[in-house]
């Protein structure tokens, strides 16, 4: 038979009302920093993007109709762009322009087919196509 005293240790403090927590010192790591940070960098990337008002205004007077493909594609390349440390991208979908800000999430603007030629795109780091 194999014992476990560690197993049997726990359950005596348990038992006796002391706490399992260890020595605060020991808590201390990078280990729990390293989990945070990916941790809410897994959440942000579930989230979605958001779209600024001038973007919503624009998506509306261009007669822009984003479908959830569509979405997920702008999210993943958002994603992309945020691991080679991109600020502001330009984000190319089925001939669609879109300006969004990495690090918020934040649409900033969109261009659709007709608009995208002579046009000129302007305090952008980065390009992905969807």
């Amino acid at each position: 038979m194999i014992v476990n005293n560690n197993y049997l240790n726990n359950i005596g403090r348990i038992n006796s009302g002391q706490s399992l927590r260890r020595n605060p010192a020991e808590e201390k790591t990078g280990a729990v920093n390293d989990f945070g940070a990916i941790l809410k960098d897994k959440i942000a990337q579930k989230e979605g993007l958001k779209f600024s008002k001038h973007a919503e205004q624009r998506l509306q007077s261009r007669n822009i109709k984003l479908t959830e493909v569509q979405k997920e594609k702008m999210n993943e390349a958002v994603n992309k762009a945020s691991l080679k440390g991109v600020k502001d991208s330009l984000i190319i979908v089925d001939n669609m322009a879109f300006v969004v800000n990495v690090k918020s999430r934040t649409v900033i603007t969109a261009v659709n087919n007709n608009e995208l030629k002579d046009n000129v795109f302007t305090n952008i780091d980065g390009a992905v196509f969807a």
